[in-house]
């Protein structure tokens, strides 16, 4: 309940900014003006400020003024399959069984065992880049060729939360397949990369 009050409450502050409420360069209220007009705790307005802190809205320290920053630049993914040239933030393990989807796109039955990563991909200012989730069976192997698709997303909460912004923001989906020379699938992966920051090349 306190996480959702505090992602809806970043959402909200998040679009004053992008409407020029809050323009790039001006002083960002304090926690205890966002907790009036909010009607918040001081508490979620802290968090939800931090949200965008931590999604390189503003700049400045906690306990000091905050000021909005300009807009991030638009980057281009170009190789979707090149090694991440800068640092990692945290990584989750697991070996979750495959449902119908991931079954479908790894060629394996449902309910076989795999093995799962996801890494937060950092800028080279160490702020969250990009989410890539990977998934693959036995011993990750090597690969030769990939495809693409890319879509439209609304993060989860869960995405948002490592990425630092609001449950629901837009984001491109890349779904990677990774193949060996003979076609047969080695490993699949979901990219997630915020849309205001990111367009997907070929």
């Amino acid at each position: 309940m306190a996480e959702a009050l505090q992602q809806r409450l970043a959402a909200q502050l998040l679009q004053r900014i992008h409407d020029g409420t809050y323009p790039p360069g001006s002083t960002f209220p304090s926690y205890r003006a966002i907790a009036a007009e909010h009607a918040a705790g001081l508490g979620a307005a802290y968090r939800a400020v931090q949200v965008l802190r931590a999604a390189g809205h503003l700049e400045g320290q906690p306990r000091g003024r905050l000021t909005v920053r300009d807009a991030p630049g638009v980057r281009t993914l170009a190789d979707p399959d090149a090694e991440w040239p800068h640092g990692r933030g945290e990584t989750e393990r697991s070996r979750p069984r495959a449902d119908a989807t991931l079954a479908l796109r790894l060629r394996c039955e449902p309910r076989t065992q795999v093995a799962c990563e996801r890494v937060e991909l950092l800028d080279p200012d160490d702020r969250p880049a990009m989410l890539v989730t990977s998934w693959w069976r036995g011993r990750r192997r090597p690969h030769e060729s990939y495809r693409i698709s890319v879509s439209m997303h609304r993060m989860t909460a869960g995405e948002a939360h490592l990425l630092g912004l609001a449950t629901g923001t837009l984001a491109l989906l890349v779904d990677r397949t990774r193949l060996d020379a003979a076609g047969a699938v080695t490993e699949v992966a979901d990219l997630v990369l915020p849309a205001d920051r990111w367009t997907v090349g070929g």
